[in-house]
Parts: structure tokens; C-alpha cells; sequence
């Protein structure tokens, strides 16, 4: 097992849970997902507990869900209620697995783990994402590659330079110096650019020119995610690595959320504080990043298609990997102390 079982991932955009039945394999098993009428969410093991048929593919009546094969009913709780010969008593033990589920900064979140240990004070903070004075949106891709991939990817953004030449890509990346702190279970990588021209994007939200301020800093926080504060700010404004509200600012939201070993299902966007009313540049701003992250997500494919194809060959670090290497230990840390009991 490459992830860490007990925490909460993100299973869905709020949108894409719906009356009609989700399905959806995290960290190895199959999910079901789906609301009731009260608009609750469901998580529901995806095998019917008679023959294994996925309960996704069965019919929806009322919160329950009956199996597409023989027609037993399950209920929401997991529990059969009408067994396929409708006069049978229906055994106790006839159950379908339940999942705890939360809903918090747009996320469906999901709790793979011992179900006793769930604790909704674990969920990441996403707090740009929920907060007045932000607005938030983004999108979602399947991605075949190692989920720690992607979190190296996101720790180290000197990569930018040359994956994304013509969006948010520039060489003062790879010119300017960056700090690596680790925070008990958080890690931040920290870049200050100062006095620089800003990348198209930049300049255009910031709608004016001019040499500008610009920062990086990653931020990962388990078991799978990485926000990144970015901005622009006029050098005149006065910002700092402290404070940088007074240009334009950003937090890059990515959630990895484990399919398989090998496969990860990607959810990102961006919660920002400038033009927050304006419904068409968000549109704008959703269809721009998701193509920058297609340039991400064809890298990454390919690197795991390297990874294996050359099984005798290991990643290296080097200083731009710093982060993404302590990020990669607290996981591990995480995992042995789970297996440990």
C-alpha cells in the first residue's frame, strides 16, 4: 500500500454527487456515491453483497438502491431490507460496507480507513476555497501515474520553466532561491521573485505592467494534497513573504486522491481574490488552467510509463526536490505507523 488508509480524501466535486448513483474506486476499492433526498451523501461499498454485481450499475428507489442482478434491496445504511424472493426474512448479517463522508470547501470527503477513527477535524483547511472575499472553482482529471508523482510535481515548480513555456512558465523560476520548512506533518517551499516581469497571465490579472513582486509557495498537507499561495504584486506596493495581499493572489487547490498504485484521480482550481464577481473570467480562468494541467498530466503519464519500464532505475533528489522529498517521508512515516496498528 502506497497511501496513508486513515484520512480523508476527496472523492468528488459537491456537483458531481447526485441522486443517480457515482462509481468511483478510491485507494483501491470500489465506492459507490450518491445523495439521498434529504441531499446527504451516501458512500456505499460498490459490490452487492449477494453475487458482487456493482450496486452502481442497480436502480435507485427512494434512498435505497436495489441490485440490478437478483433485486436485493439496500438500503442507505448498508443494511439489506428486501431480499430477492420478497416473502424471505431478510438476514441481519446482509450488509454492503459504509464509508464516512463529509462535505467541506466544495469536496465530498471520504474516510477509507477504520471508520471509528474518523474525525472531521483532519480535513485539510482549505480555507481560500470557503472564505467571503474568494471565489472558487476547477475541474477534475484522471491521471495515470503514482498520486506522489503529482505531489513532487506540485512541490517543485521550477519544472514550469519548461512544461508550461507559454502560460505561467518564466526563468526567473530557476534563478530565484527556495526555502524548505517542515512544520510538524506540513512541508512549505517557498519562492520570492522580486522585481521581475510578470508571465502573461499574471500581467493580465493584474491589468497593468510594470515590474512586479512574485511569489510561489507550496504548501502539502496529508495525506495527499498541496495548495499554492501565487500572486503578483506591483514592487512599489511593498509586499512581502510575510504579507501579500496587495496585488493579486491566488491558492492553487490540488487534491490527489489515490485510484490505485498507478492511477490517481486529480482534483484542482483555484480559489482567488480578485474579480470575484466576474462569472466569465472564472469560466476563462477554469478552461486556462485545466490546460496547463494537461501539459502536467502528459508529463507525468509518460514519467510512470519510464518508472516502469526501467525498474532497476530509482528517482533522484536533488535541492529543488527538498520538498517534495520530506513530503514523501511524512507519508511513509504515516503508513508504517498505520500497519503498525
Amino acid at each position: 500500500m502506497t497511501w496513508i488508509p486513515n484520512r480523508w480524501y476527496v472523492a468528488a466535486w459537491d456537483s458531481e454527487v447526485d441522486r443517480a448513483p457515482l462509481a468511483r474506486t478510491i485507494c483501491g476499492e470500489p465506492v459507490m456515491l450518491y445523495r439521498k433526498l434529504d441531499r446527504s451523501v451516501v458512500a456505499m461499498r460498490d459490490a452487492c453483497p449477494h453475487r458482487l454485481l456493482p450496486l452502481s450499475m442497480g436502480y435507485k428507489e427512494g434512498d435505497s438502491v436495489r441490485c440490478r442482478y437478483h433485486g436485493l434491496l439496500i438500503g442507505p445504511d448498508g443494511y439489506a431490507t428486501e431480499m430477492p424472493i420478497k416473502n424471505e426474512r431478510v438476514p441481519k448479517a446482509i450488509c454492503a460496507k459504509i464509508y464516512p463522508v463529509a462535505e467541506r470547501h466544495r469536496f465530498v470527503w471520504i474516510w477509507i480507513g477504520d471508520a471509528a477513527k474518523a474525525d472531521t477535524a483532519l480535513i485539510p483547511d482549505f480555507w481560500p476555497c470557503s472564505t467571503p472575499g474568494w471565489t472558487f472553482d476547477g475541474g477534475y482529471n484522471h491521471v495515470r501515474c503514482d498520486y506522489r508523482l503529482m505531489i513532487d510535481n506540485l512541490m517543485d515548480l521550477s519544472h514550469e520553466t519548461y512544461v508550461h513555456q507559454g502560460s505561467i512558465g518564466q526563468p526567473e523560476i530557476n534563478e530565484t532561491p527556495i526555502e524548505t520548512e517542515v512544520e510538524g506533518e506540513d512541508v512549505r517551499v517557498r519562492r520570492w521573485m522580486a522585481g521581475i516581469d510578470p508571465p502573461p497571465f499574471w500581467r493580465d490579472a493584474l491589468k497593468a505592467d510594470g515590474p512586479v513582486d512574485r511569489w510561489q509557495i507550496c504548501h502539502f498537507l496529508l495525506p495527499s494534497n498541496v495548495l499554492i499561495d501565487v500572486g503578483v504584486a506591483p514592487v512599489e506596493a511593498g509586499a512581502t513573504p510575510e504579507q501579500h495581499d496587495q496585488g493579486v493572489r491566488g491558492f492553487v487547490v490540488d487534491a490527489m486522491t489515490p485510484e490505485s498504485e498507478t492511477a490517481t484521480h486529480y482534483f484542482w482550481g483555484m480559489a482567488r481574490n480578485f474579480d470575484i464577481d466576474d462569472a466569465g473570467f472564472t469560466a476563462r480562468f477554469k478552461a486556462q488552467q485545466g490546460q496547463v494541467f494537461d501539459e502536467d498530466v502528459e508529463v507525468l503519464e509518460a514519467q510512470q510509463k519510464s518508472i516502469d519500464a526501467n525498474p532497476h532505475m530509482k528517482l533522484r533528489g536533488y535541492s529543488i526536490d527538498l520538498g517534495a522529498v520530506r513530503a514523501r517521508a511524512i507519508i511513509n512515516r504515516l503508513i508504517a505507523a498505520d500497519a503498525a496498528g
